[in-house]
């Protein structure tokens, strides 16, 4: 079947746009195929700096066609719908259309043959609307046409389009159309400086080959490939070991369309800048990986480069060039770094008074002094000690104000650190300002060391009752002060660190230390519990939980002690997955849609005890009796928290409640039994409640 080939040949597209655009390009392409009725087999797109690709194979070379029939008016309907029909349709007149029988009336029935076209007519169709509305993040136009309405808008100038269409036998033909002037043909270019001539390609299999040739490697995970196994064997030759960097590998494969490894180096006087400056600098600024020596696990004073070309002189001009432009950047960064070192964290506290946090929550100095009260509030729940703990707080967010963070952002908290050793604080200070924002995702650690726990929470806490106060919560997929990440932290820090906190309490005094005073503040805290609840959902069920589980125990009401919940679930979901919980949970089931539908008829409930004097059959003694039993047994041990015995304790009743259910007809004829048995079952559902309400769990 035949196979298309698409290629659009730019000037340099950015690295961090290619790999979705190519990923559009597909899904574009595809989608449309499939709408015209072109099913293909399969289809892979590719991504270089100066091109997108597309290979789709096995299309059709040809639509099918297509036959519909489309129903019109009543026989003897007005002229006026007869005559629209009839155009619409295509039909001369009603005797080329069906009649329809129908006990409501007969009406007329057009059968519309509608054939289907050559594919390469479809394609020279669809293409040219795919590249004008394809999805840049940004997008420019050039030249003289571009003043023009309709002119094209691409990524960066586009120069050629390569479209052919045919089967693998065959010299296939070119998809012709053409875009602001630029004519489909069969033409691509290679490599910019090593190989700039035309080359003429046929279909992918030639094309991939003949763009190796000129070098172009123009798969984008070949390029990482060879990046990587290069750089590792460079650096391995040297006694060395290269660190390792996925986003910057998927950057700089998209800067390059030949990649080929060298080493630098800089001057050793630069290694006493912290590690994480050396690289931030050297990633940042010229795209490099640094390299350690695995005796010591320390950086050394070499960095490893991708360039785009084989240059002549081996690629000593291109080391010297990125030695040049390294070298000055690590001096300023030291630089910035001994600035640093001269002024104390807490001297630097000042300024946060005159930066404002936000408009309706003061400035970043009043959200300190709420993170301190909070911390210290915290610190003995945790085990950390309340005096390390807010002078914690009162340090974490200096290094903001440093020169190194002001450079490289992404090492606040790391920074904090250093200057706290630096200058003497205890290390539980100087580990709390990098680990108080921990963790910023599902795969960031978590902290462990008490001080860094309390400010941490303190610190999330602060920020989540802030914005309910001001009713700033995350709606839809909106999150703009990452409130979901926020609760999620102190989710996982609870958990995992299995601390026995009330979020009620944790959330009610943060609201405490604000300074804005929301009418309903009574409610935020409950609201809060609640999107901790879903936050929690996402949480069990990433980890195989299920969410319904959650909802069953938070119905219970009271429920806010975190890690109780999660204990609660985990053993809820294990009952469930034996015969006992399975079958217990039917029963549970039956007897909650008998009560619901007895309630609902009778406009009431049937609360209160049973009355024992009314049981005429031996499974309602039994019953009952099991109820009482496993009540006080199931409690008893939800108050000891052992989950797993208050399981143990609700599988009692399984027997006694289907034994009820087989032998026992609860609507009897006589009134007072039909009460007593539905106040029966009404004990069935209390008694369950002691672990969770079972019927918020999902059969």
């Amino acid at each position: 079947m035949p196979e298309l080939l698409l290629e659009l040949f730019s000037e340099e597209i950015p690295a961090r746009m290619q790999a979705k655009a190519a990923e559009d390009l597909r899904r574009m392409v595809t989608d449309k195929l499939v709408a015209e009725g072109l099913v293909y087999e399969g289809a892979k797109a590719f991504a270089t700096p100066r091109r997108l690709a597309l290979t789709v194979h096995g299309i059709p070379a040809r639509q099918p066609d297509l036959k519909t029939e489309r129903r019109g008016p009543k026989i003897g309907a007005a002229d006026a719908a007869v005559q629209g029909f009839l155009k619409a349709t295509g039909l001369q007149s009603l005797d080329e259309a069906k009649i329809q029988r129908d006990p409501k009336g007969d009406f007329y029935i057009a059968l519309i043959e509608k054939p289907g076209r050559d594919a390469i007519e479809v394609l020279a169709e669809i293409l040219p609307v795919i590249i004008r509305t394809f999805p840049w993040p940004k997008s420019m136009r050039w030249g003289v046409r571009s003043g023009k309405p309709g002119s094209l808008n691409w990524v960066r100038p586009l120069h050629a389009i390569t479209a052919t269409f045919g089967i693998e036998t065959e010299e296939p033909d070119v998809v012709k159309f053409s875009i602001d002037g630029i004519e489909t043909g069969q033409t691509t270019y290679g490599h910019r400086f090593m190989a700039p001539a035309a080359i003429n390609v046929r279909r992918f299999e030639d094309y991939e080959a003949k763009l190796k040739a000129a070098k172009v490697i123009l798969d984008p995970q070949a390029r990482k490939d060879i990046i990587l196994a290069d750089a590792k064997e460079l650096a391995f030759a040297q006694g060395l070991e290269l660190v390792e960097d996925q986003a910057l590998l998927d950057e700089v494969s998209g800067l390059v369309e030949w990649p080929v490894v060298m080493m630098g180096s800089f001057e050793k006087e630069y290694l006493a800048i912290p590690e994480e400056v050396i690289r931030a600098t050297i990633r940042n600024n010229q795209k490099c990986f640094v390299v350690r020596d695995p005796k010591t696990g320390k950086l050394t004073n070499k960095f490893v480069l991708t360039a785009n070309i084989e240059a002549p002189d081996g690629g000593k001009t291109i080391v010297a060039g990125n030695e040049r432009v390294i070298r000055p950047r690590l001096s300023d960064a030291k630089f910035f770094y001994e600035t640093d070192l001269k002024t104390k964290l807490e001297d630097r506290l000042p300024k946060f008074e005159q930066i404002v946090f936000h408009e309706k929550l003061g400035t970043q100095a009043e959200r300190i002094k709420r993170i301190e009260r909070l911390a210290a509030e915290i610190a003995p729940l945790v085990g950390a000690d309340v005096a390390k703990t807010a002078r914690a707080a009162h340090l974490a967010k200096a290094d903001l104000l440093t020169e190194v963070v002001g450079e490289f952002p992404e090492v606040q908290g790391l920074m904090g650190k250093y200057y706290a050793l630096a200058q003497g604080e205890d290390a539980s200070v100087a580990a709390t300002c990098e680990e108080h924002y921990k963790p910023q995702g599902p795969a960031d650690r978590v902290p462990t060391e008490p001080v860094s726990v309390a400010v941490a929470l303190a610190d999330k806490i602060d920020t989540l009752a802030g914005f309910w106060a001001i009713d700033e919560k995350p709606t839809g997929s909106k999150d703009p002060y990452a409130l979901r990440r926020a609760a999620l932290g102190v989710i996982r820090l609870i958990a995992e660190n299995t601390l026995r906190l009330s979020l009620t309490k944790l959330a009610a005094s943060g609201l405490a230390g604000l300074s804005v005073k929301p009418a309903d503040a009574q409610k935020i805290p409950s609201d809060l519990l609640a999107f901790f609840a879903d936050r929690l959902k996402v949480q069990l069920r990433e980890q195989g939980a299920r969410h319904d589980l959650v909802d069953a125990v938070f119905a219970l009401g009271g429920q806010d002690d975190l890690l109780m919940i999660v204990r609660r679930v985990e053993a809820l979901g294990k009952f469930l997955e034996s015969d006992d919980g399975k079958n217990l949970l039917a029963g549970i089931k039956r007897a909650s849609n008998i009560l619901g539908i007895e309630e609902k008829k009778d406009k009431r409930t049937f609360d209160g005890a049973p009355d024992s004097g009314l049981y005429g059959l031996g499974e309602e003694k039994a019953l009952a009796k099991a109820i009482g039993e496993v009540k006080a047994e199931a409690s008893a041990a939800v108050a000891k928290e052992d989950f797993a015995a208050a399981m143990s304790a609700m599988a009692k009743l399984r027997p006694p409640v289907d034994a009820f259910f087989e032998k026992v007809r609860v609507n009897d004829d006589d009134p007072k039994v039909r009460e007593n048995r539905l106040k029966l079952l009404n004990e069935i559902r209390s008694a369950t409640r002691a672990v969770a309400d079972f019927s918020k769990i999902q059969d």
